[in-house]
């Protein structure tokens, strides 16, 4: 079985690329640079240059591919970052997936695909837990691009039969995420802390808001419902999500929990965002009927896992 993987050097797409290659998959990654020399990335999947905005490019690469099973996981992945630029938020997310299943539809009709939605699209839920049938309410330039993504999957699932399962994952962590997300912050602000020397005392971390609450998933469970989704499941959009909302004040005494450092927050006012929602909880019902996933790996191992790769980062960033 050959698996496409677009967006594979990102946090997610790794970690994909590891889980199909040791489950019997030929791994084929697609991104818009060469890769670098990357030896992880490298030992389980090879590489193939293309820029998905390009429509003839999309069609070059996906005929090369001869793909049985698409990831499709490229897009602007940051909520804050999103905001700097909506434009392009919006239009590359949809018009790079519009690229991808034209190319699939002429070139390979029968693959499976997966379209990396996100939780984010239901806005200011209306119930809680938020299940498949909320309406899409996006709130941010992020959520509106994935909204936009996901209904465009829905239309070729609808209109060509194509066999497309939208994956609206809630937020997920662990080992190798960027620090542009909270948990990867904080583990990274403690490891460099604990790299400069400080084996205890008070130490100040820079926080957003701390009220919030958020619905967690280990991204080694994440990319194992991808795989289950496409394997499994028929047609349609999915929650990928842990059924339970965590207080990110609760995430950042968990970490502390790992170190002896004394951590004190303090919030930074660029870190809030004007249109936050306050709690996310989705339901995983839909998803656990039709595959029998459900999450394994508790929030405390996400969190001293995530901890233990900054720790790994800061100390190889110090002795180089």
């Amino acid at each position: 079985m050959r698996a496409l993987i677009t967006g594979v050097t990102g946090f997610a797409g790794r970690h994909l690329a590891e889980w199909c290659a040791a489950h019997g998959a030929e791994v084929i990654g697609l991104g818009r640079r060469a890769l670098d020399e990357d030896g992880a990335l490298r030992d389980v999947a090879t590489y193939l240059v293309a820029d998905l905005l390009d429509r003839d490019a999309a069609g070059r690469a996906v005929a090369e591919a001869a793909p049985d099973h698409v990831f499709h996981l490229a897009a602007e992945a940051s909520v804050a970052r999103s905001w700097k630029d909506p434009t392009a938020a919006v239009l590359d997310n949809v018009s790079s997936t519009l690229n991808l299943l034209e190319s699939l539809r002429q070139q390979a009709p029968d693959a499976s695909v997966l379209i990396a939605c996100s939780g984010e699209e239901y806005g200011v839920p209306e119930r809680l837990p938020v299940d498949e049938r909320h309406p899409l309410r996006p709130r941010s330039p992020y959520s509106a691009g994935k909204a936009s993504a996901d209904l465009t999957a829905g239309f070729y699932a609808d209109t060509f039969g194509m066999r497309v399962i939208q994956a609206r994952a809630f937020n997920h962590a662990g080992p190798g995420q960027g620090p542009q997300y909270v948990v990867a912050s904080f583990a990274r602000q403690i490891a460099i802390a604990e790299q400069g020397g400080a084996s205890a005392g008070e130490v100040e971390l820079v926080t957003g808001n701390l009220a919030v609450r958020r619905d967690f998933t280990d991204v080694r469970d994440v990319v194992q419902a991808y795989w289950l989704a496409l394997e499994r499941a028929e047609p349609g959009a999915y929650n990928v999500c842990s059924g339970r909302s965590v207080e990110i004040r609760d995430v950042l005494d968990g970490l502390a929990d790992s170190t002896p450092l004394d951590l004190k927050a303090r919030v930074d006012p660029a870190l809030l965002r004007k249109h936050d929602v306050m709690e996310i909880v989705g339901s995983r019902d839909k998803l656990t009927a039709a595959t029998g996933w459900e999450p394994k790996i508790p929030l405390e191992r996400t969190l001293q896992d995530s901890l233990e790769w900054w720790r790994e980062r800061s100390a190889a960033e110090v002795s180089t």
